[in-house]
């Protein structure tokens, strides 16, 4: 451990900082301004995944034919992809800067812009409307439970009221998250906690599907299901976003593990508790569902944790993609581009509920996100795994021509044909209802996507990069 690193307490800065807006943005952070420790991790990413989504995909599993103990089955082997989270989140001590520059290693200096274009902001804004928009149903239907009309401009201001918020939080930034999410994450789990007992009284434990799924019907269901699940930890990409302040003496260890226990515990629990809703009720309405569960006095207080836990997964949504921003070449303050990406996921999200439900276009293609997020973890864990974690944060920062990471004219071929080939493979492999490759159709509508698009890419990657990095490593 340097001596600097020896020198921060555990809680520096003082307790006032996180009420100042960061002004670092995709910078290396100097070891003088680093502080915490990895278990403050946990509770960050237990408030950003405590959230109906995972309620509402537990109850798809059902719906989608499972009995209950396959889709507990799936639920834990989906949550379980939280350990590659855990393990990208262990960069950002190492580098001191966000994923959204670390992955100059893997695809180059210009390459990467690409990938983060797409793999990463166009991603995440999809995600900002996706979400914002199911958190606006659940506003209207607080707006209607109190007496008011949910008509056009209440609607709007209940949008924009929740974008606000959301936004409010990114901006101000790492350490306005880092104070407020330990006490939100409480505060959420013990309302949906009283949610679970609920659910847990009225679960039906007997409960088998009407169609009792068999053979390849059945594989492809599972893994389908699993796809789903596995989607969410695989998005998390941008991990070391949030853990790039920790000393760099940080154990990678620690961080892997409060990283990845904050999302497990979570989607085990939530997502489960989806599943168990779908046993006793109608689940085609997720909301109807929980709320047919629960006692008329407690359901408008579970709504409104439902409003607050999806900001506060879309604050550090909206937090990443305005890393994205910037580390796509545009120059504007962290702070800006956070509101900028929030004008753009609000604007979606206001058309697609009152002009045009475009929403459920993006929706059907986003169940296709795993085939393309899997490979990008998968080559940015071989990438730790081949520079042993050593990555120099003021070199990553160096994106003139003849850097260290310029490789090639900007672009990294090791990366950018692990990436695309990987990409290209998952997709052929992938099974869902708007598209079947023609692998996954060969062997019966079976979705191997996310096994493929861990383990091959990785490989090329791999195979092309172990001679480069070796001779860099032991420069």
């Amino acid at each position: 451990m340097t001596d600097a690193a020896a020198d921060i307490p555990a809680d520096w800065p003082h307790p006032g900082a996180g009420l100042s807006i960061e002004s670092h943005g995709i910078d290396a952070i100097p070891e003088s301004e680093r502080y915490g420790r990895a278990s403050s991790l946990f509770g960050v990413w237990a408030a950003a995944n405590v959230n109906f989504l995972g309620f509402i995909i537990g109850t798809v599993l059902v719906l989608m034919g499972l009995s209950l103990w396959q889709a507990m089955a799936v639920v834990l082997a989906g949550s379980l992809c939280s350990l590659f989270t855990g393990t990208v989140a262990g960069s950002g001590p190492a580098a001191g800067t966000p994923s959204e520059v670390i992955t100059r290693t893997m695809y180059g200096v210009r390459g990467n812009r690409v990938n983060v274009a797409l793999t990463g902001w166009l991603v995440s804004v999809c995600y900002l409307a996706l979400n914002w928009s199911a958190a606006s149903y659940v506003g209207f239907s607080l707006v209607e439970r109190a007496g008011l009309s949910a008509t056009t401009p209440v609607k709007v201001a209940v949008i924009v009221l929740i974008a606000a918020a959301t936004l409010a939080i990114s901006v101000y930034g790492h350490g306005f998250i880092m104070r407020i999410y330990q006490p939100m994450a409480l505060v959420l789990t013990a309302i949906f906690a009283v949610m679970i007992v609920y659910v847990v009284r009225g679960a039906d434990w007997n409960y088998t599907p009407a169609t009792h799924l068999g053979g390849t019907e059945l594989w492809a269901t599972l893994a389908a299901a699993f796809a789903l699940v596995a989607s969410g930890p695989l998005s998390y990409t941008n991990s070391a976003d949030f853990a790039r302040y920790l000393p760099s003496a940080t154990p990678v260890a620690k961080v892997a593990f409060w990283t990845a226990l904050g999302c497990i515990l979570p989607g085990l629990v939530v997502t489960g508790a989806g599943a168990l809703a779908a046993t006793a009720v109608d689940a085609s309405d997720a909301q109807a569902a929980a709320e047919g569960l629960l006692p008329s006095w407690f359901a408008p207080i579970f709504l409104v944790a439902v409003i607050v836990a999806t900001i506060a997964n879309n604050a550090m949504t909206a937090y990443s993609s305005g890393l994205a921003l910037q580390s796509i070449g545009i120059r504007m303050r962290r702070s800006r581009t956070v509101v900028l990406d929030g004008i753009v996921g609000t604007a979606m999200t206001l058309f697609g509920l009152l002009v045009w439900n475009f929403l459920d276009s993006v929706s059907n293609a986003m169940q296709l996100i795993a085939a393309v997020l899997a490979p990008v973890m998968s080559i940015y864990v071989a990438d730790m795994w081949l520079r042993r974690n050593r990555y120099d944060g003021v070199e990553l920062g160096d994106q003139r021509p003849g850097s260290r990471f310029w490789y090639a004219g900007g672009v990294n071929p090791a990366g950018a044909i692990a990436l695309v080939g990987g990409i290209a493979l998952a997709l052929l492999c992938s099974a869902a209802p708007v598209y079947t490759g023609p692998i996954a159709d060969a062997i019966g509508g079976i979705d191997i996507s996310v096994p493929v698009g861990l383990v091959v890419p990785a490989a090329v990657y791999l195979l092309l990069m172990r001679t480069w990095v070796e001779r860099e490593v032991t420069r």
